[in-house]
């Protein structure tokens, strides 16, 4: 017997109506129907799998994360900059690029639950709109395995190596 993927993960909320607006708001996740269990829970479907919010009294655990995909980064970063969402305490700035050209962001939700949001090529973004971007290799060297490391598995060993991007769009015209 072996796992085969994930179908939830479930995180707690004081206030589940708060927790809930805040999904669906921000990441565009839709509320699905839940079962009555002893303390009140709240589903949200999040592609095929499923976010639940659990309320709890209880602090969050400090860097315990889930991490999201997004289907727009520059959106999302965006969101949390005028929500002012960032957590740049956890784990990273505004936004992070790793070795295989993956970006994270880091935000809490109203409960302090943790959000990484991913992002799997740097290339593709904004940088008018994505300005803050650090990478990891300028936070600390990494070692011959975690050069090897990628958030997206499935990506082609061609688009690991991102070129850094300009700090500021090029207004050469040539």
């Amino acid at each position: 017997m072996r796992a085969t993927r994930f179908t939830h993960v479930s995180i707690h909320a004081y206030d589940l109506q708060e927790s809930l607006r805040f999904y669906v708001e921000v990441f565009g996740m839709r509320r699905v129907p839940s079962p009555d269990f002893d303390n009140p829970v709240e589903w949200l479907e999040l592609g095929d799998q499923q976010l639940h919010l659990f309320k709890r009294d209880t602090p969050a655990p400090e860097f315990h994360h889930i991490g999201i995909d997004v289907d727009d980064f520059e959106a999302a970063y965006r969101l949390a900059s005028e929500r002012g969402l960032f957590d740049r305490e956890a784990w990273s700035p505004n936004a992070r690029v790793l070795i295989d050209g993956a970006v994270q962001m880091y935000l809490r939700d109203p409960a302090g639950n943790l959000v990484e949001v991913n992002w799997p090529d740097v290339n593709t973004l904004d940088r008018s709109i994505v300005t803050e971007l650090t990478f990891i290799t300028d936070e600390r060297p990494q070692s011959a395995e975690a050069q090897r490391a990628s958030l997206y598995p499935a990506r082609s060993p061609v688009a690991r190596r991102p070129p850094r991007p300009p700090l500021v769009a090029s207004t050469d015209s040539r």
